[in-house]
């Protein structure tokens, strides 16, 4: 059993490698961070997680974001600006010249704060988002401040409409059914001169949508998938029928042909409660299936 396990794990860091030595490409993304709205370690937590990220910094993890790079044209862009932008930015090497927004969960758009006087000051940085989105910010302080004072520029988009970030990189936001109390949610698919990539960080389950993630996966060179939660019962005391998320279990069952090349589908926002961050078996078994999950530094050519 240890050498099948040791033999997919090979397996699945020499795919993930061999696509990364593909033919280079000035145009790329980086995971920036893989965690849930709260980071790791989780405000509140006495879990031997967060204890021990409280002690040592490697254990620590940022929330949910995805940095896209394209070094022909000078250009760098986030999507969600996250509690952990400032970190974020300095990963990405250096501001991004556009900031695109999924939703507005606090682990999506809370880093905007730094963009105003308090912090950078920053003028006009373009803000790609949906109306709904938009709304919200223009609507509810600070964030409203942000708009009048030029510190964000908002500009709308319509899911489903692709438009271009550079002559070499383009994105599409995509509507998916998510606790939309503030805004309405999108995952954006991202295209590349040669590759195509998925980031869906939230969704509630997939049987909600009205695409399957099956057709979508297979359609893109790599997935990054809503991993919050592995199992039902990993908050004691409060039901997970009030924070939805699809399982990791449910997910990798249901993509189970639809995976393939290994390293395709990589799980993102993880919830502090997330065996994946330390059950090495089940990070195991997930490569033996095809499966990933995401790092931070993680870099996809496009």
């Amino acid at each position: 059993m240890i050498r099948l396990v040791k033999s997919a794990s090979v397996l699945l860091l020499a795919a993930m490698a061999a696509a990364a030595k593909l033919s280079p490409s000035p145009v790329e993304a980086i995971v920036l961070g893989v965690a849930q709205d709260g980071g790791v370690p989780h405000l509140g937590c006495s879990q031997d997680l967060c204890r021990r990220a409280r002690r040592d910094p490697a254990m620590r993890r940022s929330v949910a974001s995805l940095g896209l790079i394209d070094s022909s044209a000078g250009k760098r862009f986030v999507i969600d600006a996250t509690p952990d932008f400032g970190i974020q930015v300095d990963r990405l090497g250096g501001m991004p010249d556009a900031i695109l927004l999924t939703h507005a969960h606090i682990g999506h758009f809370l880093g905007l704060a730094q963009l105003g006087r308090e912090v950078l000051n920053a003028r006009s940085v373009p803000v790609y988002c949906t109306p709904s989105m938009g709304r919200f910010l223009r609507d509810n302080r600070p964030w409203s401040r942000l708009v009048t004072t030029e510190n964000i520029e908002i500009r709308e988009i319509e899911p489903g409409v692709e438009f271009e970030l550079t002559a070499q990189l383009h994105a599409t936001a995509v509507r998916v059914p998510h606790r939309d109390e503030d805004s309405d949610t999108v995952a954006f698919l991202i295209r590349g001169p040669s590759r195509q990539l998925l980031w869906l960080p939230d969704i509630d389950k997939w049987e909600k949508w009205d695409r399957r993630i099956e057709d979508l996966v297979r359609s893109v060179d790599v997935a990054f998938l809503d991993g919050t939660f592995f199992s039902a019962d990993e908050i004691p005391g409060r039901s997970i029928a009030d924070i939805p998320h699809p399982l990791v279990p449910e997910t990798v069952d249901r993509l189970a042909l639809a995976a393939a090349p290994p390293g395709r589908v990589c799980f993102v926002h993880l919830n502090h409660t997330n065996r994946l961050y330390w059950d090495k078996a089940a990070v195991a078994s997930l490569a033996r299936r095809g499966f990933c999950v995401a790092h931070e530094g993680d870099r996809r050519p496009l």
